[in-house]
Order: structure tokens, then sequence, then C-alpha cells
């Protein structure tokens, strides 16, 4: 009936008088204003705790190498309307309606991603869907791999990550990616901290893994593709390179790449790409090899890929962080961004070499990308303890084993990068600054753990006495007012 009523007046004829549809206001519900309210006025709690971390952020030197400050238009897609949607499935093969603008964003993603790394979409084919990096390795893997097949990935105490494998010295697995599959590592040659490629050749030759990862958590070197590539096709493995650390690196080609060598390329989107948490996995398409009878075999990466990862072992993807994952692939595409990268590497080289200059020890010797890893041994200091004095003085780094380490928990390395800070404007002379900070921190920390008490007490009572130490000393919480406000004058993305 209202179809056939005009659409500025509705005529009662029960009370002979005419009102206008517009002058209709409906009253909200109790719920419908609840839910409208922003959090500062119904969680002052979570309010409280979030302006806690904002200025966390703003005061600290942020120097762990997987973190990043990303954009304001990126947080704006990650708060928006495109979290309230399910859409498991694909673009044109949803599980569900009113998905129409949702394929197009995912689309558009996937386009920009290709676009990105200058690939041939002929050629590859890409999934924005996984949730995080480490289940991207997971759903890569168990794409073309049976539980039991072999994998080989760097060792984790010599830089690798727990999603290529890790066992205990025992056997024991730790990751889980390690029970699933037998893995087997492989590490670097303790002479020059570079991956051991000849003993790499040798072992995937003996073990005959269906995968190898070329990929890293704590290596400051470039990684040779090619010689991955020849190492997997002489044992008979698919390569798969893990770009996670270096994504932002490679797109502004400022490291090489690793599309021309590899198999399947997985990618977490936050850390040098700068944008939201989420990951991508690329795959080759086309023709894989033509056999002697001229029978042509495909690749066999893009349905295996798609369905491992939906339905294989996510449900509906997350929208919001799709959609901003598509913003910061247009970013990466500017002129400002390749800049950006250039300068993440030379920050990373200056604060090498002024680590160097102040007598630190680096595995490797030195960094050719974003990344440094500090090699403690000679100082007396642990990784564990350095870290804690220098959040203490509002510096945020991350304690990491070295190839000689035994324990994770007490390791020998500090690992630290300069993507943040390089996205907040910090030059050379600045970094040069934060390694003189480091410094003094390490020989206060030697100070403080001189007083932590009897060598009865374990690791980790030692280690809560040191943090009390660190919170009651003098100096140590004048460094850490001279960090707050120093850092403080350089802006976060959406201040300017």
């Amino acid at each position: 009936m209202l179809a056939r009523l005009s659409s500025k007046k509705i005529i009662s004829t029960s009370f002979s008088r005419q009102f206008s549809i517009s002058s209709i206001k409906l009253q909200p519900t109790k719920d419908q204003i609840l839910i409208s309210k922003h959090v500062k006025d119904i969680d002052p709690e979570m309010y409280s705790i979030l302006q806690n971390e904002k200025s966390r952020q703003k005061h600290s030197i942020t120097l762990i190498p997987s973190e990043n400050f990303t954009s304001k238009s990126v947080m704006d897609l990650l708060g928006s309307e495109f979290q309230n949607k399910y859409s498991e499935g694909y673009p044109g093969a949803r599980y569900y309606g009113g998905n129409q603008f949702i394929d197009q964003m995912e689309s558009l993603c996937q386009k920009r991603a290709l676009e990105l790394y200058k690939l041939d979409p002929n050629e590859w084919g890409v999934n924005v869907q996984p949730l995080s990096g480490a289940p991207a390795n997971l759903y890569a893997y168990s794409s073309i791999m049976n539980v039991g097949d072999r994998l080989m990935g760097l060792d984790l105490p010599h830089g690798g990550h727990l999603s290529h494998g890790y066992r205990l010295g025992s056997g024991t697995p730790i990751s889980f990616i390690s029970k699933y599959f037998q893995s087997m590592p492989y590490r670097l040659d303790l002479s020059t901290g570079l991956i051991n490629y000849e003993e790499l050749s040798v072992t995937s030759k003996l073990f005959r893994p269906k995968i190898i990862v070329a990929g890293t958590s704590a290596y400051s070197c470039l990684i040779d593709y090619e010689a991955f590539q020849k190492i997997a096709r002489e044992c008979g493995a698919y390569l798969l390179s893990d770009m996670a650390h270096i994504s932002g690196l490679v797109a502004a080609e400022v490291v090489p790449s690793p599309f021309e060598y590899s198999d399947i390329v997985t990618t977490t989107t936050h850390k040098s790409l700068r944008g939201p948490r989420g990951a991508m996995i690329f795959y080759r398409k086309g023709i894989e090899k033509t056999t002697k009878s001229g029978k042509q075999i495909p690749y066999p990466f893009e349905k295996k890929i798609n369905f491992s990862v939906f339905p294989g072992h996510q449900g509906g993807p997350h929208n919001h962080t799709i959609s901003a994952l598509s913003v910061a692939l247009k970013q990466a595409m500017t002129p400002e961004f390749k800049q950006y990268q250039a300068k993440i590497v030379s920050n990373s080289k200056v604060f090498a070499k002024e680590l160097i200059n102040r007598g630190f020890d680096l595995v490797s010797g030195g960094t050719d990308n974003h990344l440094i890893l500090i090699d403690l041994s000679s100082t007396g200091i642990d990784g564990a303890r350095l870290e804690t004095i220098l959040q203490q003085i509002n510096i945020a780094a991350n304690k990491n084993t070295i190839p000689k380490d035994k324990s994770a928990m007490f390791p020998s390395g500090l690992r630290v990068g300069t993507p943040a800070m390089t996205t907040r404007g910090f030059q050379e002379a600045d970094f040069a600054k934060v390694a003189e900070y480091i410094d003094k921190a390490t020989k206060l920390a030697l100070q403080l753990k001189a007083q932590e008490g009897n060598e009865t007490m374990t690791h980790v009572e030692r280690l809560n006495r040191f943090k009390t130490l660190c919170k009651e000393s003098k100096e140590v919480n004048e460094l850490a007012d001279e960090v707050y406000q120093w850092v403080g004058k350089f802006p976060v993305p959406g201040e300017l």
C-alpha cells in the first residue's frame, strides 16, 4: 500500500489528516543510544588504558624491528564499517549475501598487491585473507604438504622464526609446525654470521624436504634467493620465501626481491610495509614444467592455497584489515614510500656503525637491511636485563637468541631496527644518539646486576630483583626522563 502513496505524504482516512514522512522521527532505544557512544563515554577504564598506550608510544623509542607506526588512513579503515560484514569465500563466490562491495574491495587489494611487486597476474596470484604471518605459513605448507612431510627452515637461534619449524636439541618440538611436519634446520656459518648455503646444499639432499623456507626473523644480511632456488631444485623441493620483515624494502627495491626465484612468497603486512596486522600468500600460476611427451603440468598452488586458507583453516576474513591493507599498498607505490624505505636502510647502517664504535659486537658484523642483532656476550649483560633497563628508560627493544645461545629466556642478543622511528622522522644523527643511550643503559645494567643478590637465587628471581633495582635507580629514572622529553618531540602519524 505504501508503494502506491506519495513519497512525501501519507493520507490517513481514519483521522482525515496529512503528515509528512520526513517529519516522522523514530525514538532511539536505550541500546541504540548505548552503542552510539564513544569509548571514552562508555568505558572510561579502557579509554584510560588506551591513552596510556598512546602516551607510551609517543614518548618511547621503538626499536623492535617488527613494529611500525601505520598511517592515519590505514587506522581509519581498521575502524570502518567493513568490520561488520561476514564474507566467507572469495570474490564472486561468497557464502553470504550482501558482499558486492566487499568483493570490489578485496579484488582491489589483490590487484594492488600484484602491482606493487610488479607481478604479472597471468603468472602470479595472491591470497590476502590470512589473519597473520605464522598462520599464513601454516596455510601455505598445508596446501602442498601432508602431515609428516619434510620442511627445512633457518634454525631459530640462528635467526629463523618459529613458523619455520623449531625443535630443542633433545628433539622436543616447540613450534607445532615441527609437530605437524618433520623439520630439519639449516644454520649460519659461525665464522661469518652468514647463512651456510654449502651446508644446506648437502643436508637438503640427504633430508629431501618438500619445502625449503628462505626467510628470517633476526638476520641482518641480504638473502641469496638464486642460491636457494638452485638448492631447492637439486633436492626436489619447492622454495617458499618468507619476506615478512623486508616486504617494504622489497617493494621499494632497496633489497633483492624473492619473486624471481620462489614458488611461493609469504609476508606479514605491518612491519616494514607499514600496513595493518595481516598477511598475504603469493603463488605462481601457469605452467610449472613440460614433460618429455610434451604434456604441460601447471603449478598446483592456486586452488590448493585458496582452499587451505578457506575453508581449510579460516572462516570469514577480516574485511576491515583487507581494506586497510589495500590503502597501505597504494601508499607503498608512492615516491615518498620508496624514499622512506631507503632511509630505513641508511639509518640502520649508521646505527650499526655507531654501536660498533661504542664497542658492541654485531652478529654478521653489520647490517644490509632494517635490522641489527647485537651480540652481548662480551659485555657481561644478557639480552633480558638489557631489554628490561631499556624499557625502564623508555626504549623498546627485544632480547633475542644468537647462534651460540642455549636459553631463549636469557639470551645473549638484543634485536633492534629502524622502521618505526624512521616513520617518526629519525635521521642518522638521531640513531647515533640512540646508540649512546644503549651504551649508557648497558653500563648502568652492569652496576645494577652487581647489586642483585647472592648466587643461590634463581635466574628469574635475580631478574625480578634487577627490575626492582632499575625502578629505584636515580640514574635510570633521570635517563628515562631525558628520553621521554626528547622522543616526545617527534610526531606520530595523525598529529600533523
